[in-house]
């Protein structure tokens, strides 16, 4: 085998007095998807952070082409051809997407810019994508997956040796996930080196021809394509076997506590005409194609979007026009953005915690009960932090996650809607997510769950209804929750599989595919 392109030899590195890698060796060969995974926390991050320039090793040495790499920033390693596409994008919303991809870089006709060159050169990389995203667009106008499609592009347009993917399917619908893996296997036949860190086990499995995992800091486990199966990779990270990692679903349910009648939202996704129920102790699953409308649906139930219809919480006419209605009625909304919308990335961990229950700390904050009630979320929902004062940007995805959700319950809600609850997130603590959602459930609350994870949906939920085109093509319970008779649904394919549960489609609201 030739000397790797880009290496890690015995690295250790420290924050503070805390060692959080310990001896990493890692090599990326020219030609070769390298996977890295493991748990949030397990230093996946801080290993492409010191690959890609933006921290340094305590000990040991970075190598590029087999000698001490010279770069000590990430411009000068991209100017060296390594290139990051990092889980947070790192995007300017007011820009257009060709003034994005070409920050820093632009195309130029003498002393002006170029716009016509950059928005044809964006459009070509769009459409390698296979995307309809248009080179003029604003960024802040597009949804979280276009937002990682340009991520993407503006990697491809860099021309890497070494081009590093932090989760860069988390937020892809799967007609997107099969065009980056197609980008995937050109680039490895290109001979660039591809670091690829996810939490899908199954595209690791995929895509990878090596496979690092990697565990409080250490490596623990090295296989080539086709020695470890998926399994084999989730027992390696959490040091565990991992069975049963959805929860046992309910038997039976309460009375109605939530009902949604003929409601109506306006937007570039409009939804028309959904009528919903959910009743206590019940996991209400809502699934269906990224733009189908599943979360302005759930955003205007949250009060986010203006809509017309009618709430009613347990038997009560409810008008909900604000978030402040929605918590007075019992509704609470976990955002699929924790980063943007869910938490303050550059504020400590306690004030993110309490900010949406600021009302029961008293007029003037009580920091000794902030500081009990941190306490007991970093127990009750293990949330793991070096200090309660810490940013919360600086936590790993699952941790963040947890903290939202802490933050959620403080509010002490009747219904949690969670729109993509594990996004970005590793196996195990998905798994402790799962059951924090049974949890709520058994204790009689009511729960929606939005996922474009179709294994999540199906292993969470009591019932999914299907959305397409902003409407709600379907329903289906019991053993009629599988994946061909959700996707039908959502494809607008007539018939379905039936089961001993029960198929519903919604014939007033079904449309032509």
């Amino acid at each position: 085998m030739t000397a790797p392109v880009l290496a890690l030899s015995a690295v250790t590195r420290r924050f503070g007095e805390i060692e959080v890698l310990h001896g990493v060796d890692l090599a990326l060969q020219a030609g070769e998807v390298h996977a890295l995974i493991g748990e949030n926390g397990a230093g996946k991050s801080t290993i492409m952070k010191i690959l890609g320039g933006f921290l340094q090793p305590t000990t040991g040495q970075v190598l590029l082409d087999g000698e001490p790499a010279a770069y000590r920033s990430g411009p000068a390693a991209e100017a060296a051809g390594i290139v990051v596409i990092h889980q947070e994008f790192n995007l300017v919303p007011d820009l257009s997407v060709a003034a994005n991809i070409f920050l820093g870089r632009e195309i130029t006709r003498g002393p002006r810019l170029d716009h016509k060159a950059m928005a044809d050169a964006a459009a070509a990389l769009l459409a390698r994508l296979d995307t309809p995203i248009r080179p003029g667009a604003l960024i802040r106008d597009l949804s979280v997956p276009d937002r990682q499609m340009v991520e993407i592009a503006k990697a491809l347009s860099r021309r890497a040796r070494v081009l590093i993917m932090d989760e860069p399917s988390a937020a892809l619908t799967r007609r997107e996930v099969e065009s980056l893996y197609a980008q995937v296997d050109r680039l490895r036949a290109e001979g660039v080196a591809l670091l690829f860190c996810s939490h899908r086990l199954d595209e690791v499995a995929r895509l990878a021809d090596r496979i690092t995992v990697l565990r409080d800091g250490s490596v623990v486990g090295r296989a080539v394509r086709g020695e470890m199966t998926e399994d084999g990779m989730a027992t390696a990270m959490v040091g565990r076997e991992l069975s049963d990692i959805f929860p046992a679903k309910a038997a039976s349910f309460g009375d109605e506590l939530l009902r949604v009648d003929h409601l109506n939202v306006a937007g570039a996704v409009p939804v028309r005409d959904a009528t919903l129920t959910l009743r206590h102790g019940e996991v209400l699953g809502i699934a269906g194609l990224v733009g189908s409308g599943r979360t302005e649906l759930a955003e205007a139930i949250a009060g986010l979007r203006r809509s017309d219809g009618r709430i009613s919480v347990r038997g009560a006419p409810t008008q909900i026009g604000s978030p402040a209605d929605a918590a007075r009625a019992g509704i609470a909304y976990l955002t699929e953005d924790r980063k943007e919308a869910g938490l303050l990335l550059d504020k400590p961990l306690t004030q993110n915690l309490t900010l949406a229950a600021l009302g029961s700390f008293g007029f003037r904050i009580d920091a000794a009960r902030e500081a009990a009630a941190m306490a007991d979320a970093t127990r009750d929902f293990d949330i793991r932090a070096a200090s309660p004062d810490m940013q919360a940007g600086s936590l790993s995805g699952g941790n963040q996650q947890k903290l939202l959700l802490a933050k959620t319950m403080l509010t002490e809600p009747r219904i949690v809607i969670i729109d993509e609850p594990t996004r970005g997130i590793d196996v195990g603590t998905k798994q402790q997510i799962y059951r924090f959602v049974r949890s709520l459930a058994a204790e009689g609350r009511g729960v929606i769950v939005i996922s474009s994870e179709l294994p999540e949906v199906m292993g969470l939920a009591d019932r999914v209804l299907v959305m397409r085109q902003g409407r709600i093509a379907g329903e289906v319970a019991g053993d009629a929750i599988t994946e061909e008779n959700i996707v039908r649904l959502a494809m607008g394919v007539a018939g379905g599989a039936g089961g001993a549960g029960s198929t519903r489609q919604d014939e007033t609201r079904k449309e032509p595919a």
